[in-house]
């Protein structure tokens, strides 16, 4: 189920610090962190990490605007994102800084290491730079609109001319080839991988890896007129967090990363620049790439000049957390772009939160409290054919309570990254467990068979220790409240645990609502 201990490494973008944290911030590091809470939870050795991507152009604009110094202004937005992880409850080991330090070391270590090898050049730059995107694009990529001249992305661009230290790229455009063959599973989802390869099959150029126009950011070494370009800046912040330069640090063990998830838009970046990068360099790659899509908001695309713009920290506030978490990985497939809906929102957390899960452990437990003592009742040593059927369907292996089949088919399904499916899988169970408990009819069963209801309870009770076990990653804090109430102890609450039944007489306390519906006229 759990397999070897291994050591797992699982990165988020560093998010730009040009504004405040949005809803697209926030759905990439809660796949990173539910990810990362299932791998502890499987007894692997994991390291998560987080940060902010401080330098560039663009932040240097944006502090400017503001009459601040860019160092304040990166100080003040990146404890945004800080704040955002906190209220997120995500699980990150590091919060990484780019104006931090040992950022700049590794940094002017990473270049020393490429221009060693041959595979940093000066020259000079002209072409279509965008701002926005930090990023230069080809002439074929460039769109005109009344007049003005666009990325693909849609940010504008600007003609540019200055000196520029270069790295050798058009040289792995063979080699990445090569790389993504050798290794199908590295860029995920696969259209993505295939936009990624048509790509670099177009032809690759050398690229610019250094500014003289600005200067907020990492200054390159034995040329400090020039600053690093911002993505190899910023890509570098992964080893960083492990101790790179050095390799013999503890935390080195983590490398490669195992999935970088990361958003479309950047892509290209995390996918050519970067193993072209490491392996210029003789570092080793990361295993895979996962490039979700975009949120739009109530089928428009979500733009502060809209004004519809989703404050994750707002839907907290009014849904709760952990409903929230639950709903961005259940209502989209992963890797897709999705429509955040209000009405859907409300659907799923009085659907299948309060009403499939949280009725059925409020009802089980309750039954327990007034028909059992309030103690647990003891295991089954003879399930009927009923109770098998029952077992089978909420994913036990066997009638002798194993969960391996569940826990194995939602491992599998997370180690792809879909989350979503996992999610599906588990509330299939639950409605399972809904109608048994509703076949069986418990209540009734202390009229005319005392013992079969006990067992029936103990099933619907080990069922739902299953439930909360599972969701943990998804849905920390109230599922650490049912397993309160499910009496199971601190130390058994990882997935090895499910396999050692609790005992009988065990007393449970109260139950108590895991989760409130919502009225809701807007939706």
């Amino acid at each position: 189920m759990t397999g070897e201990r291994r050591s797992i490494y699982l990165t988020t973008p560093i998010y730009y610090v040009n504004d405040k944290p949005h809803i697209g911030h926030a759905y990439t590091s809660l796949a990173a962190d539910v990810l990362a809470r299932w791998h502890r939870m499987s007894g692997h050795d994991v390291h998560f990490l987080t940060g902010t991507d401080e330098h560039g152009q663009k932040v240097e604009k944006a502090a400017e605007a503001r009459g601040m110094d860019p160092q304040l202004f990166t100080d003040t937005v990146s404890q945004s994102f800080r704040e955002l992880a906190v209220r997120m409850n995500y699980s990150n080991d590091d919060f990484i800084r780019t104006s931090e330090e040992r950022h700049k070391r590794a940094c002017a270590a990473l270049w020393q290491r490429l221009e060693a090898n041959g595979e940093i050049y000066l020259g000079h730059y002209e072409g279509w730079y965008a701002v926005r995107d930090e990023a230069f694009y080809g002439p074929d990529e460039i769109m005109e609109k009344d007049g003005q001249k666009f990325a693909p992305t849609g940010a504008p661009v600007e003609w540019v001319r200055e000196p520029s230290y270069f790295f050798r790229l058009s040289q792995w455009q063979e080699k990445l080839l090569a790389f993504y063959e050798a290794n199908p599973d590295f860029i995920a989802p696969q259209t993505r991988r295939n936009e990624v390869m048509s790509f670099v099959k177009s032809g690759l150029t050398d690229l610019s890896i250094s500014r003289t126009s600005f200067k907020w950011g990492v200054k390159v070494p034995g040329d400090e007129a020039h600053v690093m370009y911002v993505w190899l800046d910023a890509l570098t912040n992964y080893i960083t967090a492990l101790g790179y330069p050095s390799e013999t640090e503890a935390l080195w063990r983590f490398w490669p990363a195992d999935v970088h998830f990361v958003g479309k838009d950047i892509l290209r970046f995390h996918a050519i620049y970067w193993p072209a990068f490491l392996m210029a360099a003789g570092l080793p790659t990361p295993r895979r790439v996962f490039a979700h899509g975009w949120w739009t908001n109530e089928g428009q695309k979500i733009s502060k000049s809209l004004g519809n713009v989703i404050d994750p920290l707002a839907l907290i506030d009014e849904f709760g957390l952990d409903p929230v978490r639950f709903f961005l990985l259940r209502e989209v497939p992963f890797g897709q772009d999705g429509d955040f809906q209000r009405k859907a929102l409300v659907g799923r957390l009085n659907g299948e939160l309060a009403d499939a899960l949280g009725n059925l452990a409020n009802r089980t437990l309750s039954l327990i409290q007034r028909n059992c003592e309030g103690t647990l009742p003891a295991p089954v040593a003879a399930p009927t054919e009923a109770d098998t059927a029952f077992l089978t369907a909420t994913g036990h292996a066997d009638a002798a309570g194993s969960p391996a089949w569940l826990v194995e088919k939602v491992d599998a399904l997370l180690n792809e990254q879909k989350f979503d499916a996992a999610l599906t899988l588990i509330f299939t169970s639950i409605r399972e467990a809904n109608g048994y408990i509703t076949r069986e009819q418990p209540w009734a069963l202390k009229k005319t068979d005392l013992a079969r209801m006990r067992d029936v309870l103990r099933h619907l009770h080990d069922a739902l220790r299953v439930f909360a076990t599972v969701l943990r990653p998804f849905m920390p804090e109230t599922m650490e409240k049912l397993l309160d109430q499910l009496a199971v102890p601190a130390g058994a609450r990882d997935l090895a645990a499910l396999t050692t039944p609790l005992p009988e007489g065990v007393a449970l306390p109260p139950p108590s609502p895991l989760f409130q519906k919502i009225q809701d006229a807007a939706a």
